[in-house]
C-alpha cells in the first residue's frame, strides 16, 4: 500500500508521514502502523503522529522537532499514547481569533479543528510532499526525456557541439519511412527512409532573426561521396552518385543524415551544424499534444490520396488528419510538390504560433505531453543529443519573434529533361545563388535592425573611399588559406591577363587558414589596396590595414590570402548587406492554401 493509501486507511495525513531523518538531513516517508487506539467516542486524530516536512513546532526548537525536554502539542513521544483523550490542536498564533488563556503547553483544552484549518494542513502538507516528490524525479524524468531521442553520429559533416554565442544552422529532415502505429498505408511501401520534407533552418547571430528555407525533394543535384558510421565503429564510404533527385540523398544505399547534410552543403556552399529528423509520427503527436493546430483552405477538399477533407474557410486538425494536410498536394496549385511545400510552410508557421502561444506554455498537461510527443519523434546528431543542449537550442530559437521568422523555397525551375510530366526541378542559378550568399552571410529575410545594418554597411564602403592606383601599378602577393585548391594560381592567371595587374605573383599556402579572403596592406599602399579590392569585389571588412612584405623582386607588396569563402576569380566576396526580393512568408501570417 502507498503513501496514500495507507494515510487513508489509518486516518492519517499522507504528507506527515514525511519525517526528517537527523542523521542524514534528509526527509524519509515512515509507514510504519500507529499502536491500536481505544475507542472513544466523536471524531479524533492519530496518537501518534509525525511532522510535515517544513512544519515548525509549536515550541522553541527547530522545524520539525519539539523543544527539548517536552513534546509539542497535538505529539506524543515515540512510543507513548493518552488514551482516553482527544490530541489538542497546535497552539495559535497570537493574536488570531479564539486564543486561548495562557497556560503550560500541552495541557489546553482540547478544540475541534475547523474545515478551514484542516484544509489548510492538508494543502501545506501535500505541497511539501509535492516538492520532496518533483526533487527526486525531476532529474529521472530528464533523462528519460532524454532517452527518447535517438541519434546518429555524422562524423566531420556537422559541428562537434553548440555555440549559444554564434549564428546556427539546423536542417530539418521528415522521412517518407513507414514506421510507427498505423502509418503503414502512408508513403512508399518499400521505401528505406527517404528525405521527403527538407527544411534548412538558419538562426541569426543577433538571434533577431531566423530563415527556414524548403529544399524541394524532386530537386535534381549530385550527391557527394559520404563517410558513414557503422554500428563495429567502422566508417564505410557511400560513393556520391549524379543527376539524382535530392531525397535519395538519405537512405538510399546506406546514406545516413550525414549524406543529406553533406549534399546541402555542396549545393548552397553553407555548412550545416546540425540535423533533426522525424518520420509521419512526430506529425500526429505533436500536434495531438498542443490540442490541434489552426488551418485555412480557399476552397472544400476531398482528397482521395491523401484522404483529407475540409470544409473551406478554418479548421482545426490533429493526428491522422493533420498528416493528411501536410502530405497532401493534389489539391493545391498545379498539384506538384511546390505548391505542397507552401502549404507545409502554412502549417509550420501555425505549429510555432500554438506552441509559443500562452495557452500551451501555461498547460502543465499541454507541456508535458508536448515533451513526450517531441523527444520520441526526434533524431539528431551526437552533437546535440544531450537534453540540456536540446534545451540551449530551443531556448535560442524561442529568442526569434514568429514575426522575423521567413519561410522561402530554394529558387528553381522545371527540367527540360522532364517535357510536360514536369516531375523534376533544377537550381535557378543565379536567383539561389543570391538566396545562399545571403544566409551564409546572416542577412535577414525580414526588415529587422536596419539602422545597424545599414550603419555597418556604411562603415565597410568608408574604408574603400578615396583614390586608387592604376591596375599597373598595384604589387601583391596571392596565398591560399583555405580556398579550394588551385585558386591562388588562377586568381594570379586572372589578374595578370583580364584585370592587368601585372607586378603578382603566386607565394603559394598561407601559414595557416584564415576565415576569411583578406587583404593587408601598409598605409602607403591604400590606393593600391582600395583598386584590387574594386576589381576582385572584396568586402570592406576584407580590408586589414597593417604591413608590407618583400616580393621576389625586392619591392614592397600587398598580401592577399583567400579564405574559405572564395569561389573563383571574378565571383564578387562583397557580403550582402539586403536579401534577394523572393516569394517569402513570414511565420506570424495567416493564410489559406489553395
Amino acid at each position: 500500500m502507498d503513501a496514500q493509501g495507507r494515510g487513508r486507511a489509518e486516518n492519517v495525513d499522507p504528507a506527515d508521514q514525511w519525517v526528517l531523518n537527523p542523521n542524514t538531513g534528509e526527509y524519509e516517508l515512515r509507514l510504519s502502523r500507529s499502536a491500536p487506539q481505544p475507542p472513544v467516542p466523536g471524531p479524533r486524530r492519530p496518537a501518534t503522529r509525525t511532522q510535515a516536512p517544513g512544519a515548525r513546532a509549536p515550541g522553541r526548537g527547530a522545524p520539525g522537532r519539539a523543544a527539548p525536554g517536552r513534546e509539542a502539542p497535538g505529539r506524543e513521544a515515540p512510543g507513548r499514547e493518552a488514551p482516553g483523550r482527544d490530541v489538542p490542536p497546535p497552539r495559535r498564533r497570537r493574536g488570531t481569533p479564539e486564543e486561548p488563556p495562557p497556560g503550560r503547553r500541552g495541557h489546553r483544552p482540547p478544540k475541534k479543528k475547523s474545515r478551514a484549518k484542516k484544509v489548510l494542513v492538508w494543502t501545506g502538507g501535500t505541497m511539501a510532499f509535492v516538492v520532496v516528490a518533483a526533487a527526486a524525479t525531476g532529474y529521472f524524468y530528464l533523462k528519460h526525456l532524454e532517452g527518447n531521442v535517438q541519434s546518429t553520429d555524422v562524423g566531420d559533416a556537422g559541428s562537434k557541439g553548440f555555440s549559444k554565442d554564434e549564428a546556427f544552422n539546423i536542417l530539418l529532415i521528415g522521412t517518407d519511412k513507414r514506421t510507427g502505429k498505423g502509418n503503414e498505408g502512408y508513403g512508399d511501401k518499400g521505401s528505406v527512409g527517404h528525405a521527403d520534407t527538407n527544411i534548412l533552418l538558419h538562426v541569426s547571430k543577433d538571434r533577431t532573426n531566423a530563415t527556414a528555407l524548403s529544399i524541394p525533394r524532386d530537386l535534381v543535384i549530385d550527391v557527394p561521396d559520404c563517410p558513414t558510421k557503422q554500428e563495429d565503429g567502422s566508417t564505410k564510404v557511400i560513393p556520391g552518385t549524379e543527376n539524382e533527385r535530392f531525397n535519395v540523398s538519405l537512405g538510399q544505399s546506406g546514406r545516413d543524415p550525414g549524406c543529406t547534410m553533406r549534399t546541402v552543403e555542396a549545393i548552397t556552399g553553407i555548412h550545416v551544424d546540425h540535423f533533426m529528423m522525424a518520420d509521419f509520427n512526430a506529425v500526429k503527436t505533436l500536434t495531438t499534444a498542443v490540442g490541434g493546430v489552426d488551418v485555412c483552405v480557399a476552397h472544400a477538399v476531398n482528397d482521395k490520396n491523401s484522404h483529407l477533407k475540409l470544409p473551406a474557410g478554418k479548421s482545426t486538425v490533429e493526428g491522422e488528419q493533420a498528416l493528411a494536410f501536410v502530405r497532401t498536394r493534389h489539391s493545391w496549385g498545379n498539384e506538384g510538390d511546390l505548391d505542397r511545400i507552401k502549404v507545409q510552410q502554412q502549417f509550420l508557421s501555425s505549429l510555432m504560433r500554438k506552441m509559443s502561444s500562452g495557452d500551451t506554455l501555461t498547460n502543465p498537461t499541454k507541456l508535458y505531453k508536448l515533451a513526450e510527443a517531441a523527444t520520441k519523434s526526434l533524431t539528431v546528431d551526437t552533437g546535440i543529443h544531450s537534453l540540456n543542449t536540446l534545451k540551449d537550442v530551443a531556448l535560442e530559437l524561442k529568442k526569434v519573434p514568429t514575426k522575423n521568422i521567413t519561410f522561402l523555397t530554394v529558387p528553381v525551375r522545371d527540367n527540360p529533361a522532364d517535357g510536360a510530366t514536369h516531375k523534376t526541378v533544377l537550381l535557378q542559378e543565379d536567383a539561389s545563388a543570391k538566396v545562399f550568399n545571403a544566409i551564409k552571410n546572416d542577412v535577414s529575410f525580414t526588415e529587422v535592425k536596419k539602422q545597424q545594418q545599414q550603419a555597418a554597411k556604411d562603415a565597410q564602403a568608408a574604408k574603400l573611399k578615396g583614390t586608387r592606383s592604376a591596375a599597373s601599378a598595384v604589387r601583391v602577393r596571392v596565398l591560399n588559406g583555405g580556398a579550394p585548391g588551385g585558386s591562388a594560381q588562377r586568381t594570379l592567371e586572372w589578374l595578370q591577363n583580364e584585370q592587368g595587374v601585372t607586378k603578382s605573383e603566386n607565394a603559394g599556402n598561407a601559414p595557416a587558414n584564415v576565415a576569411r579572403t583578406t587583404l593587408e596592406y601598409a598605409p602607403d599602399q591604400a590606393d593600391q589596396a582600395r583598386e584590387l579590392a574594386a576589381l576582385m569585389g572584396l568586402p570592406g571588412s576584407a580590408m586589414k590595414p597593417g604591413k608590407s612584405v618583400t616580393n621576389s623582386q625586392g619591392l614592397p607588396t600587398m598580401t592577399l590570402t583567400l579564405g574559405p569563402d572564395f569561389d573563383k576569380p571574378g565571383t564578387p566576396l562583397t557580403a550582402p548587406t539586403k536579401a534577394p526580393d523572393v516569394d517569402k512568408t513570414t511565420a506570424d501570417e495567416v493564410k489559406c492554401a489553395k
